[in-house]
């Protein structure tokens, strides 16, 4: 079995910014598994907020031994970036050797169309309104916050885009009070769910706290071994398969949560069709869907993902699965 690891660099449609900063273009790996002249292949994206980066993914993959299968995988590489390529890598060539698609072998719903979150960049509040403006026609909106001038940048989009469904991301920038204040302004203005008000590593600010607005745990959210933190604190999860290592957790993950009562979040990094790929058979269901990453490239795979009033497509075997 041969291993490649190689990184790519896809340009943004425009300057992506969150309360961390901004970015023009999205640097994942793409790792290709060869066995048999059969290629499998997976994408997963370096984040910095979990000290991660090319070089250091690239270093965990290139030093996985010569022989192994996805269920040694899980003990060979922790939950991350570098797991994530590596297993739906596996996915994809376990599923191009069987001639079955990976939601069969995983035995899953067979997939279809998913309504996804369309995401705006943390901008000023005009640039922000005519940005909601602009995509006032898509069903969900999805805004980057986390600053202290947040409530003037929401009322903007609001007014931009009167109709749409509007999630909230905070990037870890509140704090409990921040949130407390901003709830009934929350409320008032629509606002379906907030994405992780405050750091990780403080939010047990949010136990005893009233949730007016749904909350979602995202960095405070990894695999299965995060759920008995979050009990009493969040209403939802949001998986994501670069913080999973992979769609083998991932569905592990989604089965534990729901048994706990958690609501479902499928979520991504900013990164091509093929990393959103095996995401789109982990969200089918889900409650709340932002897969919307090819939506912000300027240029994307050869076989993209599909976009239209449906939503995002299931991918074809030419791309994964």
């Amino acid at each position: 079995m041969r291993v490649e690891v190689t990184a790519d660099v896809f340009k943004l449609a425009q300057a992506f910014t969150i309360s961390r900063g901004s970015r023009t273009e999205a640097k994942v790996l793409t790792v290709r598994i060869e066995k048999d002249g059969i290629c499998g292949q997976g994408e997963c994206v370096p984040y910095a907020r979990y000290g991660e980066s090319l070089e250091s993914v690239t270093a965990q993959i290139e030093a996985l031994p010569e022989r192994f299968d996805r269920a040694a995988l899980q003990d060979l590489l922790a939950p991350g970036a570098a797991r994530n390529a590596v297993d739906c890598a596996l996915w994809d060539l376990e599923a191009k050797q069987a001639g079955r698609p990976v939601w069969d072998l995983a035995g899953l719903i067979a997939p279809g169309p998913l309504e996804t979150a369309y995401t705006l960049s943390l901008d000023s509040p005009e640039a922000m309104q005519a940005s909601a403006a602009e995509n006032a026609h898509r069903p969900l909106l999805k805004i980057k916050l986390g600053t202290p001038d947040d409530m003037p940048r929401l009322e903007a989009v609001r007014a931009g885009a009167p109709k749409p469904r509007i999630i909230v991301d905070a990037n870890e920038g509140w704090s409990a009070e921040v949130y407390a204040d901003l709830a009934p302004h929350l409320q008032r203005l629509g606002v379906a769910m907030v994405e992780q008000p405050l750091p990780a590593g403080e939010d047990d600010g949010l136990l005893g706290l009233e949730r007016p607005v749904p909350l979602c745990a995202d960095e405070s959210v990894h695999d299965r071994a995060s759920l008995g933190k979050l009990k009493g604190k969040y209403d939802l999860i949001n998986i994501k398969l670069d913080k999973t290592g992979g769609l083998t957790e991932a569905l592990k993950l989604r089965a534990e949560a729901e048994a706990a009562g958690f609501g479902i979040m499928v979520g991504c990094m900013v990164g091509s069709s093929l990393a959103m790929a095996p995401a789109v058979l982990l969200a089918q269901g889900a409650a709340v869907v932002d897969l919307d990453g090819p939506l912000l490239l300027a240029e994307d795979r050869d076989v993209p993902l599909l976009y239209d009033a449906a939503g995002v497509h299931p991918p074809v075997a030419a791309l994964w699965g």
